[in-house]
């Protein structure tokens, strides 16, 4: 709350000067339009940039996205560009692409907002381009890095790049190896108290959570046929085991749980795209994906009364899935000012899962789920630029799938049709002030994990749904950019979303379970707030203060209280700091991230669950010794941020049921150091 009102004090500050954005800064790079601003390598150049996703997080008024973890192309998009081309890839997640783009390769971001004629917006309002300099050129990159826990394990990893572009051809290959640990397990107390609130037992938690990642990139582009292809691939393999052990204070051992999991991906990908005109260009996407999971879950308590039951149990989950995805585009620019966009996507899925949960000792019998989706989508989309000071995008998608789900021998099919029009405008004033207002029906996709049982949070199994329908929802959002000092920006973001069919938790068909199902209608309501203030007039030469916030309120109906509240895992509040500051006398940039405090509801019929995360903090700095070495070091989780969880578990539904026991759960997490080295070829 502090920073929040500190935040809101920053933004009234710097409204009144709003009259000094006539000073230096970046111009529009195009006269046609003011919704396309350009920042060259020299406005990046005080925090000594290493990657292209260093620049994009010092970009004013712009938040990343990585995009969606969803199936299908166009979904998943995020909403930075390299070259005006969205990478054909969805596994290798956009920043990790960004941060193989070095610096020195760049030769300016531009920053798209609203829209602009000849541009995908990719579903975004705003989006960033990263331009690279043309030439023959030939990069690499070696890095090795550690974090130093703080109970004394250790994460090493090592990573190495390189490319090589010449003759209209480019060849890059990255690998990276490494372990990894999960910062939200931690040893602390779990107190729980009987529907009376006395104490039923103490007992002293300790997790830890481990794993090593490897993971293998290459992609080649080339002329081919009169325009340019590009063939891309990715194997990733991870292995993640954790403990958790409960030891009691008075009482007897309470649970233990072993987890043991292990995942192996592959991609292949490939995009051609070429002129058929002066103002016609037609591109194609292709990507094939594969993932298999393997994961072992060892249940182990005694029984404690008005607590829980004696648990002895196996869980076992094996599931394979597949994707293929095709997209055709045909892009024409009728002029200057106005651009059309129509094409055809087509994606088939598969999921192939076996669940079982046993008495540790008996033969497994495992519940077979076989899924199955082919999915397919048109669309038509143009840009006009009315004026110099107003864009107008708008567009219709129409979507249609076929999915099929076998469980346990019983088939089931449904077919789906979703239309998605959209419209955006873009109203610029004068270059110091934009307002953004957009509308737009948006559908969900379903999640294949929830068509299998799974382990429940806490203990238990969560059951599968193959009933389940998309979540859709017509959302309203209105924006307001203001720039002043140049290069300083604030934004606010109004959002109103009328959601149908809500996805959450809902008794099975034996009452005794519950699992995802659609509960119903629901409204979600989002106030975003961003500022990015250079302090230089405050004295601090070369630094630059970026916050975001967003205060979000949803309600749907209860399906087992009948009583309103709000959507299972939303948060209320979500902000988030950073400030950077260049020293170049020193050859250093330091500073420091701090990501906010939240509370996370979770809601079953017969239980309330509350995770809530304190403030993380991370101060850094990074030396440059030399323009191709740096070395970086952090203290993460300075404030030694917990991890706080609380549990209302009654004895049957929640609406008819008393308070079986409240648990407080706390694990603590102390400062751990992290270090880096960098070299760069080339």
């Amino acid at each position: 709350m502090r920073f929040q009102i500190a935040f809101a004090a920053l933004v009234a500050a710097a409204l009144p000067h709003v009259a000094a954005a006539q000073e230096s800064g970046p111009e529009p790079a195009s006269i046609a339009t003011s919704a396309v601003v350009a920042y060259p390598p020299a406005f990046f150049a005080s925090a000594q940039p290493n990657t292209a996703m260093d620049m994009i997080n010092r970009l004013p008024g712009f938040t990343f996205d990585g995009g969606d973890s969803v199936r299908g192309f166009s979904g998943a998009a995020g909403n930075v560009l390299i070259d005006g081309e969205r990478p054909a890839t969805k596994s290798d997640d956009l920043e990790s692409v960004l941060r193989r783009v070095p610096a020195s390769q760049i030769e300016r971001i531009e920053v798209i907002r609203g829209g602009a004629p000849g541009i995908d917006m990719q579903g975004k309002t705003v989006l960033a381009n990263v331009v690279r300099k043309k030439g023959d050129s030939v990069t690499g990159l070696v890095a090795v890095a550690n974090t130093f826990v703080y109970d004394g394990r250790q994460t090493p990893a090592m990573r190495l790049e390189g490319t090589r572009r010449g003759k209209g051809r480019t060849l890059e290959g990255s690998f990276i190896i490494a372990g990894f640990y999960d910062d939200g397990a931690g040893d602390g107390p779990r107190t729980v108290y009987d529907g009376d609130g006395d104490p039923l037992g103490r007992w002293r938690l300790y997790t830890e959570g481990d794993g090593t990642q490897a993971v293998g990139t290459a992609a080649y582009e080339m002329p081919l046929l009169g325009g340019k292809a590009r063939i891309n691939g990715r194997a990733f393999y991870e292995r993640f085991w954790s403990d958790e052990a409960a030891h009691g204070i008075g009482i007897t051992d309470g649970l233990t749980e072993r987890d043991d999991q292990k995942r192996l991906d592959g991609e292949l990908g490939l995009s051609w795209g070429r002129e058929l005109g002066p103002r016609t260009t037609f591109d194609l996407i292709a990507i094939q994906q594969i993932n298999t999971t393997d994961l072992f879950v060892k249940l182990q308590a005694q029984e404690i009364p008005n607590y829980q039951d004696a648990l002895n149990h196996l869980f076992l989950l094996d599931r394979t899935t597949g994707e293929s995805v095709a997209k055709a585009t045909l892009k024409f620019k009728k002029s200057a000012n106005l651009s059309l966009e129509s094409g055809v996507e087509g994606a088939f899925n598969g999921l192939d899962g076996e669940t079982s949960f046993t008495e540790i000792g008996d033969t497994p019998d495992p519940s077979p789920v076989r899924v199955e989706e082919l999915r397919g989508e048109v669309f038509t989309q143009g840009t006009w630029t009315a004026t110099p000071r107003l864009t107008v995008e708008g567009g219709f998608r129409m979507e249609a799938s076929r999915i099929s789900a076998d469980e346990d021998g019983v088939t089931k099919e449904k077919t789906l049709y979703f239309p998605k029009p959209r419209a955006v405008v873009t109203w610029s004033p004068n270059t110091a002030n934009q307002i953004r207002l957009r509308v737009e029906r948006e559908v969900g996709q379903l999640n294949f994990d929830d068509f299998v049982a799974a382990v429940a949070e806490g203990g238990g199994v969560s059951s599968g749904n193959t009933d389940i329908e998309p979540e859709q929802a017509w959302v309203a959002e209105a924006a307001y950019e203001r720039r002043f000092w140049g290069n300083g920006s604030v934004v606010l973001t109004v959002r109103h979303f009328e959601i149908t069919d809500v996805i959450d938790r809902a008794p099975d068909i034996t009452g005794t379970r519950d699992g995802p199902a659609n509960i119903g209608d629901g409204t979600r309501d989002e106030l975003g707030l961003e500022l990015t203030l250079p302090v230089d007039k405050l004295g601090l030469k070369g630094g630059v203060l970026r916050g975001e916030s967003t205060w979000r309120r949803s309600e749907v109906i209860d399906p087992t209280t009948g009583e309103e509240r709000q959507i299972t895992a939303e948060h209320p509040v979500d902000w988030e700091a950073h400030y950077t500051q260049g020293l170049p006398r020193w050859k250093a940039t330091w500073g420091v991230d701090v990501y906010g405090a939240f509370r996370e509801p979770y809601y079953r019929f017969n239980e309330v669950m509350t995770v809530k995360l304190r403030t993380f903090v991370v101060p850094y700095i990074e030396f440059k010794p030399r323009p191709d070495i740096a070395i970086r070091f952090d203290a993460q989780n300075a404030t030694s941020r917990d991890n706080l969880r609380y549990r209302d578990v009654y004895d049957g539904p929640r609406d008819v049921s008393p308070l079986l026991f409240h648990e407080e759960q706390v694990r603590d997490n102390k400062t751990n150091l992290y270090v880096r080295i960098r070299k760069t070829l080339g």
